[in-house]
């Protein structure tokens, strides 16, 4: 298949890879469970964890969430890069995990966040959002 029409086919359906290949599948399958137990401790409705993820296909994301195999998007891959470094950030400053997992969701008085949630900043669907809170978290802790 000529490299144009692959291209295409991509653009066309970012969130479909054709061949996947053994390791990049076990890769993603490996990050989705990860993530979807994050979601589950940090109390995260399928719309809040779609929009983290950049607003997947419904059906896509039912998908990963039911454990099929696929090569996740770089761009996802990214997100949830990010995504487990915030919860990462979290339990260090937060040892408690009731309280760092809560934090996401409570009012915050940083400017970054202007009084909302960080967890409200990150919904945006803009991957520079959960950029920005991971690089407050690691300010935070020093890092």
């Amino acid at each position: 298949m000529p490299l144009q029409t692959i291209e295409a086919q991509e653009a066309a359906a970012p969130y479909v890879v054709a061949k996947n290949t053994s390791s990049a599948a076990n890769l993603s399958a490996a990050a989705l469970r990860t993530l979807f137990r994050i979601a589950d401790a940090w109390k995260l409705g399928s719309k809040e964890l779609m929009q983290l993820l950049g607003n997947p296909p419904r059906s896509t994301f039912y998908k990963w969430k039911q454990g099929e195999k696929v090569a996740l998007p770089h761009d996802v891959l990214e997100r949830i890069s990010y995504l487990f470094g915030i919860y990462s950030a979290l339990q260090v400053l937060l040892p408690q995990a009731e309280a760092a997992d809560a934090w996401l969701k409570k009012p915050n008085t940083a400017p970054l966040f202007g009084g909302r949630s960080a967890l409200d900043r990150m919904r945006s669907g803009q991957v520079a959002d959960l950029y920005v809170v991971r690089q407050y978290l690691d300010a935070q802790r020093g890092g």
